[in-house]
């Protein structure tokens, strides 16, 4: 078979307190398009960094074509003919296809840049190699995402010299119709003998492109499947998941609903299509999607971060008129943000000061803040969710991820908020505060509270969750009752490899 375009062989990558990469390995050959699949955290991105010399593993070694890196540098790598196609696509919109092209490699002539012979070069490139007939003086903002994607990939490879090309979640700004455009192209870089390492979440994909596919489980290499052979799209998604994780999650009690949210018709008329949700008084409703989705564009329509185009929202049979988180916290509808500590906390203050942000007025006499009913407060919610250190004078940029995400939940938690959205609430947070929260979650369901549970983990929405709906390329395509399902089938709902109908017919 010969030796491989690419490989990485017993990488090791360690961060503060985590271990990303734990001996894993991947191989890639001349000519084949290789998946690598793996649930968030998996450790997917950090060996791309590992590969591009971003990162410097503590273990293992790199060879491309047989060659040794060592280090291998972001220099070194490109020299020996790997390139990377990244999901942002970094393109400026007022340059011409030529100009984005050649962007940085830019031919010259005697009297200054040779622009008739990039033209004719970028086009014939464009044309021969990828497909798209596309005019070189044609401006990038009056182009469609696909070719604005095959833009971005002649740029890496004008020069020729590519060996390998990473594609790292390359349809995930596409439109479903404009998948097939890039799928063709790199079938066609596969006939010329490039090596492509394929990085998706759409397993749908995986399965009917790629020659190989590895998986990643915790920073592990967990299989290497022939996707032709021996490999459905349910066993990738049982090596995907396979770990037992029912512990984690609270027995869901017997909860009085009442009449609750409705959402009707909500768009914001770019990301994601109309759609309506229905969330009663006591339920969990979970979100799924993957990246491109269109799930925390919806999320942060619905919270006023973003504005609504058209569509109206209830609550208990009144409208709720929300256009800024202003307005949405007023109404009784509260964000537990995914980047809190970007969106969710002030990072240099203290526990105190970030947990009675939301609640000044309750606090104050006469306008001036009452600093010892703060710290009281602060003190009976520190006590109830268990925050560590317990001390409301720690500075919130001490605290490990849980204890952060605690901090912002007990803000939320001294006010009257009957509606809450979580989004994405255990990204980074160890196993032990992940089951906390999902016991909070549950306690709030069970005082009668309209909970939404944005995530893309589909174990913590079948395990938390009553009902979940789910969203692919800014559409709700359906729901599912979680009790109904498996993770494995929510996994294949998220990612395409079956349809909701499929699903309901097997179960």
């Amino acid at each position: 078979m010969g030796h491989a375009a690419f490989r990485l062989s017993g990488i090791v990558k360690d961060f503060p307190g985590v271990r990303a990469l734990d001996h894993a390995s991947l191989e890639v050959m001349p000519g084949e398009v290789h998946g690598l699949v793996g649930e968030n955290g998996a450790g997917k991105s950090t060996v791309i960094k590992v590969l591009a010399g971003v990162y410097q593993p503590e273990a293992g070694q790199i060879e491309v074509d047989g060659q040794r890196l060592s280090p291998a540098t972001p220099l070194s790598v490109h020299a020996v003919g790997v390139r990377f196609i990244h999901q942002e696509l970094h393109l400026v919109p007022h340059f011409t296809v030529t100009e984005s092209v050649f962007m940085g490699q830019e031919r010259t002539a005697r009297l200054g840049l040779a622009k008739r012979e990039m033209r004719r070069a970028a086009e014939a490139f464009l044309r021969d190699a990828l497909g798209l007939d596309l005019p070189g003086n044609r401006l990038i903002r009056d182009l469609g995402t696909a070719e604005r994607k095959l833009v971005q990939v002649a740029r890496a490879l004008i020069d020729g010299e590519a060996k390998v090309v990473v594609f790292d979640e390359p349809t995930a700004p596409l439109a479903s119709n404009e998948v097939d455009i890039v799928m063709e192209a790199i079938a066609r870089l596969k006939a010329q003998g490039i090596a492509i390492l394929y990085v998706s979440h759409y397993l749908s994909e995986i399965t009917e492109i790629c020659d190989r596919v590895t998986v990643f489980r915790q920073g592990e290499t967990v299989g290497v499947f022939d996707t032709i052979t021996d490999a459905s799209a349910g066993d990738l998604v049982f090596a995907m998941v396979g770990r037992n994780i029912t512990d984690m999650f609270p027995p869901k009690g017997s909860r009085a609903t009442g009449r609750g949210l409705e959402i009707s018709g909500l768009t914001d008329g770019a990301k994601f299509a109309p759609l309506s949700l229905s969330v009663g008084e006591g339920e969990i409703v979970g979100i799924a999607g993957l990246i491109g989705s269109g799930r925390e564009e919806f999320v942060d329509t619905l919270y006023g971060l973003r504005r609504k185009t058209s569509g109206h929202v209830t609550f208990d049979g009144s409208p709720l008129h929300i256009a800024t988180a202003a307005q949405a916290v007023k109404a009784g509808l509260v964000l537990v943000p995914r980047d809190r500590r970007h969106d969710g906390l002030v990072l240099p203050m203290t526990v105190t000061e970030n947990a009675t942000l939301a609640t000044l007025e309750d606090n104050a006499t006469a306008g001036i803040e009452n600093r010892k009913a703060a710290r009281t407060a602060t003190e009976a919610q520190i006590q109830a969710l268990d925050i560590r250190p317990p001390n409301p004078d720690a500075v919130t940029r001490l605290l490990s991820g849980g204890n952060q995400q605690k901090v912002v939940l007990a803000r939320w938690l001294a006010t009257s908020a009957r509606i809450f959205i979580f989004d994405e609430p255990t990204v980074g947070v160890d196993v032990g505060a992940k089951a906390e929260i999902y016991q909070l979650i549950e306690d709030l369901a069970a005082k009668g509270a309209c909970i939404i549970l944005s995530s893309s983990d589909p174990v913590e929405l079948q395990g938390v969750c009553d009902r979940i709906a789910v969203m692919t390329r800014g559409a709700l395509v359906g729901e599912l009752n979680a009790g109904e399902i498996t993770v494995d089938d929510l996994v294949a709902a998220t990612t395409g490899a079956a349809s909701l109908a499929e699903i309901r017919d097997a179960g």
